[in-house]
């Protein structure tokens, strides 16, 4: 098989690692194969691909899209190096809160699947990361969401600092006002 599929501590959350298959040219792999996911469990459709680049120290996230247009990604690095972040935002799940991260670069090729009803954010820890990610569904802005990157209640630990943010990621709610939110959307 050409990929390795790992269950991480949050279930759900999978690492991906493709086998690459190098010569004196450099490399071949494939980064993403339908049958193959499907056979590692991993059956999703995906009907959006993102890019971005960001210099060292930027972090993005963690963001995330409310019902109907929850978002799975599949992230992966073409180059550079991040830390990549998923907290689990399961109403009712056992692990609610609790965040895993991931180095992903192009030098170790690992993907990581962030299936939805998770946050998501990184850190470019490279001088530059371009961080490619295909999605489940569109993006909507009106279900558009985050939580605060450095929540004391989540507890990430970023590895670089100081971090460099957007003013609305900067400005995102914590944990306890999206779990407040959650509460007013199953009151509905």
């Amino acid at each position: 098989m050409n990929f390795r599929f790992t269950p991480l501590a949050i279930p759900d959350v999978v690492l991906i690692e493709p086998r690459a298959f190098p010569d004196e040219r450099g490399y071949f792999m494939e980064s993403y194969k339908e049958s193959a996911f499907r056979e590692g469990g991993l059956g999703v459709r995906f009907v959006q691909d993102n890019r971005s680049l960001s210099k060292r120290g930027v972090v993005r996230g963690l963001h995330y899209q409310r019902p109907p247009h929850a978002q799975g990604k599949l992230v992966s690095v073409v180059e550079g190096e991040i830390f990549d972040v998923a907290v689990d935002l399961r109403p009712g799940s056992e692990t609610f809160g609790s965040w895993l991260g991931e180095r992903l670069s192009a030098e170790n090729r690992r993907i990581l699947w962030i299936p939805e009803g998770f946050a998501h954010g990184f850190q470019a820890l490279s001088e530059t990361a371009h961080v490619c990610y295909k999605t489940t569904s569109e993006y909507a802005r009106e279900a558009d969401a985050g939580v605060r990157w450095n929540d004391p209640e989540i507890g990430v630990e970023w590895p670089l600092s100081p971090a460099i943010l957007s003013a609305k990621d900067e400005s995102l709610p914590g944990l306890a006002q999206v779990r407040l939110d959650f509460a007013e959307l199953d009151a509905r």
